[in-house]
This record gives C-alpha cells, sequence and structure tokens, in this order.
C-alpha cells in the first residue's frame, strides 16, 4: 500500500495529546529510488508484528584537571527493527525481501523513507541501509516469519506529513507525466 491510500482518509492534527499505539506510527519506504513524493512510498503494514524505532546516542568521555570525566554527546544513530508474518503479495514485504535488496551491498540498499505519527503527522524523513536478517524463518505449523534492520543514513530531517502537500504534489506527478 501507498502512503497516499493510507492516509487518504486521515487528517493529522499538530495539536493532538494523548495515548499513540505502536499502529500510528507509519514507516513508509521508496524501494523504487523513483517516488515523485512520499505519497508514493510503500507502508510497513500487511502482516508487519514489529516496527520498533531505536535511538541509540553516541558520545565520547574526556577527562578535565579539575572537574574529572565528562561525556559529551556526539550524535544518535536512528535503527529499526522490523518484522512480522510472510504475506505473499504485500507490496512492502515484497520489495523488501527482494533477491536484490537481500543480497545487496552499498548504495543498492539504501532507500529514502518517512517514519511519522499519523496523529499528529510530525516525523522524520531521510535514507537508510536495509540489512534484511531473516527471510523466511518459524517452526512447522506456524507462519513465516521475516525480520530486518534498518539503519538511518546520517541524520534524518523533521518530516510533517501535510495531506494538501501531498494532494499538490500529485496533481503536480500527474501533469508532469501528461
Amino acid at each position: 500500500m501507498k502512503l497516499s491510500e493510507l492516509m487518504k482518509n486521515v487528517t493529522p492534527n499538530p495539536e493532538f495529546a494523548g495515548i499513540v499505539t505502536a499502529g500510528d506510527m507509519v514507516l513508509a519506504i521508496d524501494f523504487s529510488g523513483e517516488a515523485a513524493n512520499p505519497g508514493d512510498y510503500i507502508v510497513a503494514d500487511e502482516g508487519v508484528t514489529e516496527q520498533t524505532g531505536t535511538l541509540e546516542a553516541t558520545t565520547a568521555d574526556s577527562t578535565y584537571l579539575r572537574s574529572g570525566t565528562s561525556t559529551t554527546k556526539t550524535g544518535t544513530t536512528r535503527s529499526f527493527t522490523v518484522s512480522g508474518d510472510r504475506f505473499a503479495g504485500d507490496e512492502f514485504q515484497d520489495a523488501l525481501l527482494d533477491h536484490k535488496l537481500k543480497y545487496g551491498t552499498g548504495q543498492s540498499v539504501i532507500k529514502k523513507y518517512v517514519y511519522f505519527n499519523m496523529l499528529t503527522g510530525k516525523g522524520e524523513q531521510g535514507s537508510m541501509s536495509i540489512a534484511v536478517e531473516d527471510d523466511n524463518g518459524g517452526e512447522a505449523g506456524s507462519n513465516a516469519s521475516w525480520s530486518a534492520t534498518l539503519t538511518a543514513r546520517g541524520t534524518p530531517q523533521e518530516y510533517t506529513y501535510s495531506p494538501a502537500e501531498m494532494a499538490s504534489l500529485a496533481k503536480a506527478a500527474t501533469q508532469k507525466s501528461s
């Protein structure tokens, strides 16, 4: 499913206050490398059982004459653990588990993404390196499973989903292709 399809009847409220569930967080990836805008990115949805976003601080310790050891934060790494039950025919899973992506290296596994709260529209965008770790696990009689770790390259930029922006980008893309 494309992001534009998922958000078709959703209007985020930047002022939303309340409990956010894991299902309210949207991860969408441009597997093709040719998407005109985030509305064309493919959403992690069908059969996905986990979509955990993790932040890990990078630090450096220094020792000073009179104040002793001090830790300075030097950066943050963003990664996602994504896993689920194999659903053949799901656009996200089929792209993620494609032979070229599973065995790809370097730039061939770097893809653009957006990650945001669909209730507020607020989140981030950037590029990530995809490492598929399991493409067909499971015990006899259970659903086949898969898992991947997606690691952001550099520092993601702030992103705010806007229905009006998606509509104008889609309209511009349609006019450009005509």
